[in-house]
């Protein structure tokens, strides 16, 4: 359990430091081509074009925070499988409140005084769900069970990049949460995953949930980077925390076996609520001070003029937009 533990840590100090780093490289990225008056950069509904995204994806800022993400994709897996998922999903999604505590020391950012109370209530709520958490299930599945889980990854991704390719800035809200869904299926993917331990190549490659995890990992990060591109950060990335967290939690129990320690299922079960609320709090009340300009960077109108850019690059700006994008991941997830 404290092996698994700390495991789950060390991914969300991953996922929650390179999700700075890959706001600051998409926000810079997006308002570099709207101040060449780029007209590729959006599809005609006011979505990111997929060539956009690319560019977002080769700023130094965003490879480096790319890398710690992969970083995080590891120890994230190895954690899915030492811890059930209601802990280990709640843990990793703790990275919200490890990119504004890293915020503060890194981008100057101050938090207010809700931000606090927020980042104590998970805190807390972690403690109470390490407190209930009793052994991780099996985690056997059939193989039609695999199939639909890869048939399920392929949906979620399939329809979020199409629906953000028709809305827009409008699904916002919506890429976040399937790409936190994404990440979950990922993390359900890592538990059932056949052909590990006792490791078999043969079995590895034929099973299904390899291909989910790869579908789920890879989308999750496209449509997470779509989110940071797009406007209503805040709450692209609270719908992300509970897609990550509330459907992983409950299919681990319902699925995979996962349970609590012998009367202490009500710790458990209000550990987590409280977790997953605290996180959605921190994000949200990471609202800029600034009336929240920076969440609407979804096009030129949203975007500074070329003569503030380098301030706006190296400034407070680029730090808010890291902070109200903190709960960023891929995954994946």
């Amino acid at each position: 359990m404290l092996i698994g533990l700390l495991t789950a840590v060390a991914a969300s100090a991953c996922y929650g430091t390179g999700s700075v780093l890959q706001a600051v490289g998409s926000r810079k990225s997006a308002r570099r081509e709207a101040a060449a008056a780029s007209t590729t950069g959006v599809t005609a509904h006011g979505g990111p074009s997929l060539s956009s995204t690319a560019k977002a994806a080769v700023t130094w800022e965003f490879m480096v925070g790319t890398v710690l993400d992969f970083v995080g994709f590891g120890l994230g897996a190895l954690a899915a499988r030492l811890l059930p998922l209601f802990l280990s999903q709640t843990v990793i999604s703790a990275n919200l409140v490890i990119t504004a505590v890293l915020s503060i020391k890194l981008l100057g950012i101050r938090l207010n005084g809700r931000e606090w109370v927020s980042i104590g209530v998970v805190c807390s709520a972690l403690v109470l769900l390490a407190t209930a958490a009793g052994p991780e299930g099996g985690g056997d599945a059939s193989t039609t069970t695999h199939w639909w889980l890869l048939i399920a990854s392929v949906a979620l991704i399939g329809g979020g990049t199409l629906a953000v390719r028709l809305l827009g800035s409008r699904a916002a809200i919506l890429a976040g949460l399937l790409s936190g869904l994404g990440f979950g299926a990922l993390g359900v993917g890592v538990r059932v995953l056949n052909g590990v331990d006792p490791f078999h190549l043969p079995t590895l490659l034929a099973d299904p949930a390899l291909y989910a995890i790869l579908v789920a990992g890879i989308g999750g990060m496209y449509l997470h980077t779509v989110a940071l591109q797009i406007g209503s950060v805040n709450g692209a990335t609270a719908a992300l925390v509970v897609g990550e967290t509330v459907v992983p939690g409950i299919l681990g129990v319902l699925w995979l076996g996962d349970s609590s320690r012998p009367g202490f299922a009500w710790m458990a079960v209000l550990g987590f609520v409280v977790a997953v609320a605290g996180a959605v709090a921190v994000a949200w009340f990471g609202e800029p001070e600034d009336g929240g300009a920076t969440d609407t960077a979804s096009g030129p109108a949203a975007v500074p003029a070329p003569a503030e850019e380098a301030k706006t690059l190296d400034g407070p700006s680029a730090g808010s937009d890291a902070r109200t994008t903190a709960g960023s991941r891929t995954s994946s997830s």
